[in-house]
């Protein structure tokens, strides 16, 4: 019997969960960086008949997506550039583990603003996630387009993602189960006057209690029209909307092709490319 008590109680320990960590639930929920860099080299090759080498990541969080740029081939080089220090570390600790030497020779993740100048140009600079979205006044967001577009190589290009719809308009949580937890996507509230809205993503381990806010995000609901004629003021000579199609079910399939008229949906997601 002695023995028996042992063992439940080893079992037990065995089936513990690992400390949660919330940049990873959020990565492997949200964040699908082997589509987002076919997506920049694809469209890159398409406008300019040639591959890109370099690929500037602002707001880069845990520099996911700049890893994996360098995995694409040996002459890709990346650079990151992200104000908050915790995620650049999570990202030095999971991410930058799997490179090799040599992938982490062309990797370089700076500490900054994106509004700060002479932050290194790139055949590519992107801003993911919707990040830019924290940028609340015109101003501070024209600002910043400003800035990325004196980022971009003479033949480069600048792309964003947006995403809106009836949905993003009204107060609901969405959840998505995955092996072992829920994601939790919440609007807790929208603001017509001004655009406002705040988010919030709650994660839920099974066994565990729901784990509330783990990310927080106080944002304006910027529109494809507005970003595209802030794009066009601070100097970009086109700009071009690729939208989100969709499968047999109404879902978003990943697949994004340039439009001038996308689809009165609940909910979609876009990309915004310009050149100069």
């Amino acid at each position: 019997m002695t023995k028996k008590k042992k063992n439940d109680k080893d079992k037990k320990k065995k089936q513990k969960l690992p400390e949660f960590n919330k940049y990873y639930y959020y990565e492997n929920s949200v964040q699908s960086p082997e589509s987002d860099v076919e997506f920049f080299e694809n469209t890159y090759k398409k406008l300019r008949g040639k591959a890109a080498t370099t690929l500037r990541e602002d707001f880069c969080g845990t520099h996911m997506i700049c890893c994996e740029w360098l995995k694409l081939a040996e002459d890709k080089k990346a650079i990151g550039v992200e104000l908050d220090p915790e995620p650049i570390e999570y990202g030095r600790q999971v991410h930058e583990a799997k490179l090799n030497d040599d992938q982490l020779k062309r990797l370089s993740v700076l500490q900054e603003n994106v509004l700060s100048k002479g932050l290194p140009k790139a055949d590519i600079v992107s801003a993911s996630n919707f990040s830019y979205f924290l940028f609340k006044k015109r101003e501070d967001l024209k600002a910043y387009f400003a800035n990325a577009k004196r980022g971009v190589n003479k033949d480069g290009i600048f792309i964003i993602d947006c995403f809106g719809g009836q949905q993003c308009m009204t107060p609901n949580e969405e959840e998505t189960e995955h092996k072992g937890y829920s994601y939790f996507w919440d609007q807790d509230s929208f603001n017509p006057v001004t655009n406002e809205a705040m988010f919030y993503i709650h994660f839920k381990r099974k066994g565990e209690k729901k784990r509330k806010k783990c990310f927080v995000y106080d944002w304006r609901m910027w529109g494809l029209a507005e970003l595209q004629d802030l794009l066009y003021e601070v100097g970009f000579n086109k700009v071009t909307v690729y939208w989100e199609g969709s499968d047999k079910d109404g879902e978003g399939n990943g697949i994004f092709k340039p439009t001038t008229k996308g689809d009165d949906a609940e909910a979609w997601v876009a990309y915004i490319v310009s050149e100069l």
